[in-house]
């Protein structure tokens, strides 16, 4: 409905499928291709896997910040990744898909982000609160996956 976001985006890499796996696996990564992230603390476990959790802080709104705590809920080896982010105000689900191609692989990015609250203006708000919805991502992730 009106709360929600999603945003999907297929993203050509020469990266092996492994490479490409390990490095979209491990959220402190984030940091780097996301501008609306200001940092990443992994709470739980070293580096990717499953189960692992992560403390993402997000630029708001002016200079408020806010902080999702993502853990791994599916982690299938070079293909696959679920990832889960939670906090008071929303709720971000995440799977990346790694295909391999000639050249290396595609990496597809999905991210569907609700509000645990229903509000009419929804959507401008997740427009501004999560930068990861959107093109500054898909760029920066060109960058780092090219």
């Amino acid at each position: 409905g009106e709360h929600m976001a999603r945003y999907v985006t297929t993203i050509p890499s020469s990266m092996s499928p492994e490479q490409a796996f390990a490095y979209m696996a491990d959220l402190r990564n984030f940091a780097q291709w996301d501008k609306g992230v200001v940092k990443v603390e992994q709470v739980k476990g070293s580096g990717p896997g499953l189960g692992t959790i992560f403390d993402v802080t997000v630029k708001g709104v002016g200079k408020s910040t806010s902080t999702l705590r993502y853990t791994t809920t599916e982690y299938d080896e070079h293909t696959n990744i679920l990832v889960k982010g939670v906090n008071t105000l929303f709720t971000s689900i995440d799977r990346v898909t790694i295909t391999p191609t000639s050249t290396g692989c595609n990496v597809v990015y999905d991210a569907i982000l609700t509000a645990n609250w229903i509000i009419a203006p929804m959507n401008l708000v997740l427009g501004k609160v999560f930068n990861k919805i959107g093109d500054t991502a898909t760029s920066g992730l060109r960058k780092v996956l090219a």
